[in-house]
């Protein structure tokens, strides 16, 4: 019996499993909480975009997250034991970049940089950069619109090279101090593989190819002349980065002398190269071309893939189409939205001061009106507009209140402005052409609530499957672990045929109901104004919108 070890790193937290290969069963499962900071991560009152973690919550939560689900294994499967793993899987936010030394040593564990948010790891979620996002996107359209062609032509402020400029303009100083980056997802393989030259640390495709402008077309990285548009130091940095990149299908390393004693491993276990977690999610809730995998948490991220040797068309707002980001052999497509379960906390814990009780509380109200009832119509743009606007400077909306609204009432417009959002988003990639059969929703959301699942269904008018696994990125992540171990170690040769033993489908799926589907066709159309005339997409006279959700409200409470 072989096993092995998923790790996700997320944003407040990171989660290690122990996954038998034979069926994916999870034996072992524990969680280490981020010390530092609000709930994991240090914040600016002064710049609300301002969002990092520090690499030492990393290093220690590694080491304990692993330990603690080695322990509740070997209580929970007699044949257990660490002799039997036979690899690790690493998947994370991003992108997460984390400013290292010459020895791969993150700067902000150093005395010199404490205190010193720049030399931290610049979280996902980091909005600080948006005027370095906007001049990349306009020098790339300009001079290499290739660039941004496969990232819907637009770059972000939560990406890398945003992220690395903004550093240099703000902190020159600690820019220089820096001998390189590594994204989180690939920083903790090289960690354990016990690799100390940045050059040498193995970049999964997956980080470098949706956030890094990498491409095989064009040789790699950006070229020195355009990173010299941007800074001749970014040009200078290309030559301290990496050259190469790879996809699932190779190891970043294997498990090093020091790693194996503090785990309690067997030293020279294969390691999976690096991916994001709602791309190892997608791996884990069983992703194949013609399904779209959702991962909803705090935010939602889209995954889809189409085989190699197909024409993916340019797909405008979408955050990428790289290739061997998510399948080896395959285009990733991702395309998210900035909040999701983020809103609802924001209400709840922020506005009515209330906790889980409150959200039960709400839930269970809000499953209890029809669509259309409150007059209510939301933009679920409180992070702003990920996919298909690509732009961080939009904010939420809520229009519709009278002295009558209720707290449920809000709740469910709420939710039902992220259900819009992702139908926005469905249908940008059945414009142009993504194979979309089914959809396969993953995270703790699309498990716990039942209201929220039936009216995602509704909205998008598609069938809404549940992930097997609660903990889909990471069981994604030991999968990918299951192949690179390969079936000589008691793992796989393929992912077909690893997703096919490892992953699975819940018995309970949410179908639209053709009466509710029918009411947010019409609340559809109104979002579409608001989303369009708010995002710049056109100039729209809004005036008629309330009336008409007005109107929609009545109609619905006459029956």
């Amino acid at each position: 019996m072989a096993y092995t070890i998923g790790i996700d790193y997320g944003t407040n937290s990171v989660r290690s499993i122990i996954v038998r290969c034979s069926d994916g069963t999870e034996i072992g499962t524990s969680v280490f909480n981020y010390p530092s900071g609000d709930m994991g991560i240090l914040l600016d009152p002064s710049d609300h975009n301002l969002a990092r973690q520090h690499p030492g919550d990393y290093v220690a939560g590694l080491e304990k997250s692993i330990t603690a689900a080695i322990a509740e294994a070997k209580e929970a499967d007699s044949e257990f034991s660490s002799e039997k793993v036979i690899g690790l899987g690493v998947d994370s936010t991003g992108s997460s970049p984390i400013p290292v030394d010459e020895n791969n040593q993150a700067l902000a564990i150093q005395e010199r940089w404490k205190g010193n948010l720049n030399a931290e790891c610049w979280l996902w979620k980091d909005h600080t950069s948006v005027n370095e996002a906007a001049s990349i996107t306009d020098l790339a359209r300009e001079h290499r619109p290739e660039y941004v062609a496969k990232c819907g032509n637009t770059y972000s402020s939560e990406w890398w090279w945003s992220k690395l400029w903004h550093c240099l303009n703000v902190d020159p100083e600690f820019f220089d101090a820096a001998f390189s980056w590594v994204e989180l997802c690939d920083w903790i393989p090289s960690l354990l593989a016990g690799v100390t030259d940045p050059k040498a640390v193995k970049r999964g495709v997956c980080a470098a190819g949706h956030k890094a402008f990498y491409a095989e077309d064009w040789g790699g990285l950006p070229d020195k002349d355009f990173l010299a548009m941007l800074d001749p130091k970014l040009s200078e940095l290309k030559d301290r980065l990496y050259d190469k990149a790879h996809d699932a299908s190779e190891t970043a390393g294997h498990l090093c002398h020091e790693w194996a004693e503090k785990l309690g491993l067997p030293q020279g276990i294969a390691i999976a190269i690096g991916e994001f977690d709602v791309h190892y999610g997608a791996i884990g809730a069983g992703v194949d071309e013609g399904t779209l995998v959702k991962v909803i948490g705090t935010s939602t991220c889209d995954c889809g893939v189409v085989r190699a040797d197909k024409e993916v068309a340019d797909i405008p707002g979408i955050c990428g189409i790289v290739k061997g980001a998510i399948l080896p052999g395959y285009f990733g497509i991702e395309a998210g939205q900035s909040a999701v379960g983020d809103i609802f906390a924001w209400y709840v814990e922020r506005v009515l001061k209330g906790g889980p009780e409150t959200h039960a509380r709400l839930t269970d109200e809000a499953s209890q009106l029809k669509p259309g009832e409150s007059g209510l119509l939301a933009l679920d743009w409180n992070n702003g507009n990920r996919t298909i606007l690509v732009d961080p400077l939009l904010s939420g909306l809520l229009l519709g209140q009278t002295l009558h609204t209720s707290q449920a009432e809000i709740y469910r417009a709420l939710i039902e402005a992220t259900a819009f959002g992702a139908r926005a988003i469905l249908e940008r990639l059945d414009e142009y052409g993504v194979p979309l059969n089914r959809v396969v929703c993953a995270g703790g959301i699309a498990e716990k609530n039942p209201t929220l699942m039936q009216i995602y269904a509704d909205i998008t008018g598609r069938e809404m499957l549940i992930s097997g696994s609660s903990q889909t990125s990471a069981l994604g992540s030991a999968v990918s672990a299951a192949v690179v171990a390969g079936s000589k170690s008691g793992g796989y040769e393929d992912f077909a045929t690893a997703q096919a033993a490892m992953t699975q489908l819940k018995d309970e799926s949410y179908k639209p109901n053709p009466e509710s589907q029918a009411v947010y066709n019409e609340l559809y159309a109104e979002y579409r104004k608001l989303h369009d005339a708010f995002g710049g997409v056109q100039s729209l006279d809004l005036g008629p919108v309330m009336k008409r959700v007005l109107e929609i409200k009545e109609k619905v409470r006459k029956g």
